[in-house]
């Protein structure tokens, strides 16, 4: 299944990808080196959502889209934490090229306050906490609010990750079968 290089101009996002630096929960490059895809579908969802915002005079920040399984399970040997990553036995949606983490952005760059950065593995990250100010609830709603008008599915633990409906229809994908050269 060839997937679909998400990179701006075809993309117009901000592309932060945190796992080819040391941004990250492990503090280490899990990439080799900074590429971002998605299948089919989530690419055409993708666009939509870069639609969406963009009447809001806001843009997307991708952290993280399609995830080799070879990272996954270099993800999961660091934090094994089941409410947070998939277990590479079992697969996940990023894995399948299905599964996007983001954030939005304002005219000059900027994040919207979502009250935790990306991948803070706490319930303060989950979707519907009352513990983050107004503005924040209020920001995360936005992002939720134009994912799902694009088609995405969320996951309620963590603000920034939005999937595919039944992402278990496409394959695990390891880097060598999609070809992306990122491990």
């Amino acid at each position: 299944m060839p997937l679909v290089e998400i990179r701006p101009p075809a993309f117009p996002v901000l592309l932060d990808l945190r796992y080819a630096t040391a941004d990250n929960l492990t503090g280490a490059p899990i990439y080799r080196r900074p590429a971002c895809y998605l299948n089919a579908e989530a690419a055409g969802l993708l666009h939509k959502a870069i639609a969406l915002a963009a009447q809001m005079q806001l843009r997307l920040k991708v952290f993280d889209a399609f995830r080799p399984t070879e990272a996954a399970w270099a993800l999961w040997n660091h934090t094994p934490d089941p409410t947070f990553l998939a277990d590479p036995r079992k697969g996940s949606p990023h894995s399948r090229g299905a599964a996007v983490d983001v954030t939005l952005v304002d005219a000059d760059g900027e994040e919207l306050d979502m009250g935790t950065g990306f991948d803070a593995f706490t319930p303060l990250a989950f979707h519907g906490v009352l513990e983050i100010t107004p503005e924040q609830q209020a920001n995360r709603a936005l992002l939720l609010g134009i994912m799902t008008s694009a088609g995405w599915d969320f996951y309620r633990n963590e603000w920034w990750h939005y999937q595919l409906f039944q992402p278990r229809r496409y394959p695990l994908l390891s880097d060598a079968a999609a070809g992306t050269d990122m491990m």
